[in-house]
């Protein structure tokens, strides 16, 4: 997660980790007690759980670094990485809830279908450069538009903006809303000083940017701190706003 960390909490012993067991027809969260050590993450537990207690529980993992995105999980009703959350951070008085994030569809255990979010990506328009400027093929750029988009490029595709996000998670507009990750990436592009591609028509109606009502969430359970609401949405919602709601801009379309 971002933001200043603080001190871990001292352990007890062990600690109750209450795990949702099931499918796509549904299941049920199912209670293990284990050993915990110092400095142990969420991932950790679980690891320890399928090795001394459960050995057919499902789970996404692969860097354990924070990097892959691969573990995204709720964790106490957060959704959060099991890898970069320490069991220091908790209340291990009561039960650590882990369940899979309630966005995508289940497959089993703590893992879910996340290819809906490919899909989305390959509709957005790829990065189409102008013409090089300068004869040796080679474009002049100032370095403070470099810079704004580089900070998009740290998303490690874990999904957990899309988890929070109420338009995807409470209401289902998977058809209507490409939520915020795509926004994210669709900035990273609209606002490259070299792209020359528009993307603003399909922001309005395909993409769905309008059922955005920029709470902030994705930005605050984003675990590379980007700062998708005021950088990145709330951006590309003024370019929609002044390609089709600016009065004087309809007032010169009709004179």
């Amino acid at each position: 997660m971002s933001g200043h960390s603080t001190p871990d909490k001292p352990l007890p012993p062990q600690a109750v980790f209450r795990i949702w067991r099931g499918d796509a027809n549904g299941g049920k969260f199912e209670d293990y007690k284990t050993k915990i050590d110092p400095g142990m993450v969420v991932l950790d537990a679980v690891h320890r759980i399928q090795a001394e207690q459960a050995p057919d529980i499902a789970v996404r993992w692969n860097c354990k670094a924070g990097k892959c995105g691969s573990c995204s999980a709720e964790i106490n009703g957060m959704p959060r990485l099991m890898c970069m959350t320490r069991l220091g951070q908790l209340d291990l008085e009561m039960p650590v809830i882990i369940e899979p994030m309630h966005a995508f569809p289940s497959i089993r255990d703590l893992v879910t279908d996340v290819s809906w979010n490919f899909e989305v990506k390959k509709k957005i328009k790829k990065f189409s450069p102008r013409l090089p400027d300068n004869p040796d093929g080679t474009w002049k750029m100032l370095q403070v538009d470099v810079d704004r988009v580089q900070e998009f490029r740290k998303c490690i595709e874990c999904y957990l903006c899309q988890d929070v996000c109420h338009v995807l998670r409470e209401h289902h507009k998977h058809e209507e809303f490409i939520g915020p990750r795509f926004f994210v990436y669709s900035a990273a592009l609209e606002m490259h000083p070299l792209d020359t591609a528009d993307r603003v028509p399909e922001l309005k109606e395909r993409d769905g940017i309008g059922y955005c009502n920029i709470t902030t969430c994705c930005r605050q359970v984003c675990p590379e701190g980007i700062t998708i609401t005021e950088n990145a949405i709330i951006p590309l919602k003024e370019r929609v706003v002044d390609e089709y709601f600016d009065p004087l801009k309809k007032l010169f379309h009709i004179l």
